[in-house]
């Protein structure tokens, strides 16, 4: 009885040893190593475990994001390398967001024969560079260091992500890790570049600007010049106007000079004059 008892322990042990599991978050495909049904087993297999015979192995997939960055300072330098159209030579590290497909992951396998880390650190890699060499193969170098950096590994996610669509890879992100390394003499061109044209507006700025406050200035003198202008103007037509009517009403300034006379006669007068009278002349 003691005899069987350990028998059956040690099958329990072999049959747990021959159990593989497939951790949450994963999805698990079983492939038949020998006979005539060898190859894939067209099924997924969700979180759990599962019996492993002698004759199958069990790879996993995990369903989440992946990241993955390749780069210069890793053990064995990963970065990328592109040429531009002017066949200078471009170095970057380049990362990459992605996840499996839970629904194609037997056609990836498929596809493939490899485990995720391998497919990831060997094909996709591939993809990004080759993606790189070809999109950057028209652009300058200005361009790639420049401005049309963003466009560039832009152009490289979108060419992967469809290239990877259909074999249950879904692309999240391709970008740029770090700044690009290019040869010291051309960085320092194009910053140089960069600086002159960067004086050069900061020139035809302050032009502008000059312009701008000689103009409000001359607008300025302008204004006041035919503000005085209009006031002389006015006060012309006012004494044109006031003398006009002098000249038609006489009555008019001598009926002013009484209402702002006080009474009282002037200390000193001609013989024979009264202010505000006009005495005939004597015959």
């Amino acid at each position: 009885m003691k005899r069987i008892t350990q028998w059956i322990g040690l099958l329990a042990i072999m049959m747990l040893a021959a159990c593989s599991k497939v951790p949450a978050g994963n999805v698990g495909i079983k492939f038949n190593l020998y006979g005539s049904d060898k190859g894939v087993q067209l099924q997924e297999l969700p979180p759990g475990r599962y019996w492993i015979g002698w004759n199958e192995e069990l790879y996993t997939f995990p369903t989440y994001t992946q990241t993955k960055v390749w780069s210069r300072e890793q053990r064995e330098d990963e970065s990328l390398t592109f040429g531009t159209i002017e066949g200078l030579t471009v170095n970057a590290d380049v990362g990459i967001t992605y996840h499996v497909d839970p629904s194609k992951v037997t056609k990836l396998f498929q596809t493939y024969r490899k485990g995720v880390d391998e497919i990831t650190d060997l094909y996709l890699r591939n993809m990004v560079r080759d993606a790189l060499v070809r999109q950057a193969s028209n652009m300058g170098v200005e361009s790639v260091y420049g401005k049309g950096k963003a466009q560039l590994i832009q152009s490289v996610e979108e060419e992967v992500r469809k290239e990877v669509a259909g074999i249950g890879l879904v692309v999240e992100k391709v970008y740029w890790v770090g700044k690009l390394n290019l040869p010291e003499n051309v960085v320092n061109s194009i910053n140089a570049k960069i600086q002159a044209t960067q004086m050069a507006e900061q020139r035809k700025n302050e032009v502008a600007q000059a312009q701008a406050e000689a103009q409000k200035v001359e607008a300025e003198a302008q204004g006041q010049a035919n503000a005085r202008l209009a006031l002389a103007e006015a006060e012309a037509k006012a004494i044109s106007l006031r003398g006009e009517a002098l000249r038609n009403n006489p009555g008019v300034a001598e009926l002013n000079a009484i209402e702002k006379w006080d009474g009282k006669l002037p200390v000193y007068q001609l013989a024979g004059s009264t202010p505000f009278l006009n005495l005939p002349a004597s015959k």
